[in-house]
């Protein structure tokens, strides 16, 4: 008999806000402070309305914090308009505001990281994490952020890729205004900022989707569920050169649980053919119930 894993309960609303708010915050803090350590100090505008900040601060002298309160005015108008009216706003507008508000005061503080490549990769890392929490609780910090929320609403392109191609402006300016070296580390931090928010919105491949094809498929299907204790799912197969039918067998493990699937599944049928990929992001029974599920419509 299967072990059914007992259904975890929907996160409570009052402490889900509480949790968004712990997001935009602790994003938005994670986010000034890469800004401030790497970023502004090494001359890497690498997109977004910060980096079109670093650019206006280069020219003119203008604080970074508020070009970026000046600029997220009307950005912010348009978030409330197209992404979910003011329930979206006020999370926007907190991450809108305390951003440049801790970019500021903490302006003065110095890393001490002089080369412009480890700026680029760890300034991207931090970057990539802030924004990557502040978008798990379906809120923005503003700039091209809210820019790539807006895409990846309206058009299902992730938001690392959203963010990606608007900042490509932005560094295509830092060319002309600092140097094609300075625009290249930017490239860096850019495409290492996409990659990590990827990584915080989906994971990092913690679970893997095995399809398994075999003519045994009540052994193999017994030896998943009682042996290797997980569900299995029956899809509709058929040969493409014999034109037999043939299910194929579909189940999702951990990352630890694949020497053992294969193993009881050959144990089963060792004709059996599996495949083996990666899952990006699995709910359900018996794994990770992503806080972004929870959010009972009130994102």
């Amino acid at each position: 008999m299967m072990n059914w894993r007992k259904r975890r309960e929907p996160m409570p609303q009052k402490l889900w806000m509480a949790l968004q708010t712990v997001y935009i915050l602790a994003g938005s803090t994670i986010l000034a402070l890469s800004y401030n350590l790497f970023l502004l100090p090494n001359r890497i505008a690498s997109g977004g309305l910060s980096g079109f900040a670093t650019i206006v601060y280069e020219v003119s002298g203008i604080e970074p914090a508020v070009t970026m309160w000046v600029l997220n005015i009307p950005l912010f108008i348009a978030g409330v308009l197209l992404l979910g009216g003011w329930k979206y706003g006020g999370k926007t507008l907190a991450g809108t505001l305390f951003l440049p508000f801790v970019i500021y005061v903490t302006r003065h503080l110095d890393a001490g990281v002089d080369d412009p490549l480890l700026a680029a990769v760890f300034g991207g890392i931090g970057v990539g994490a802030g924004l990557g929490l502040v978008f798990r609780a379906a809120a923005s910090t503003g700039g091209t952020g809210l820019l790539a929320q807006i895409i990846h609403k309206f058009s299902g392109v992730s938001l690392g890729a959203c963010v990606f191609m608007m900042d490509g402006l932005i560094v295509t300016m830092s060319a002309f205004v600092f140097s094609i070296e300075y625009a290249l580390y930017a490239l860096i931090a850019l495409f290492v900022t996409g990659k990590t928010i990827d990584i915080v919105q989906t994971g990092i491949g913690y679970a893997k989707v095995a399809l398994i094809i075999t003519q045994k498929e009540e052994e193999v299907r017994s030896v998943i569920l009682n042996q290797v204790d997980r569900g299995v799912t029956y899809l509709p197969g058929e040969g493409g050169y014999t034109k037999d039918a043939r299910p194929v067998l579909l189940c999702v493990v951990n990352r630890n649980e694949v020497a053992t699937l294969k193993h009881w599944v050959q144990s089963a049928d060792h004709e059996a053919f599996v495949v083996v990929t990666d899952a990006a992001e699995v709910l359900g029974k018996g794994f990770k119930n992503e806080v972004a599920g929870y959010n009972n419509g009130t994102s």
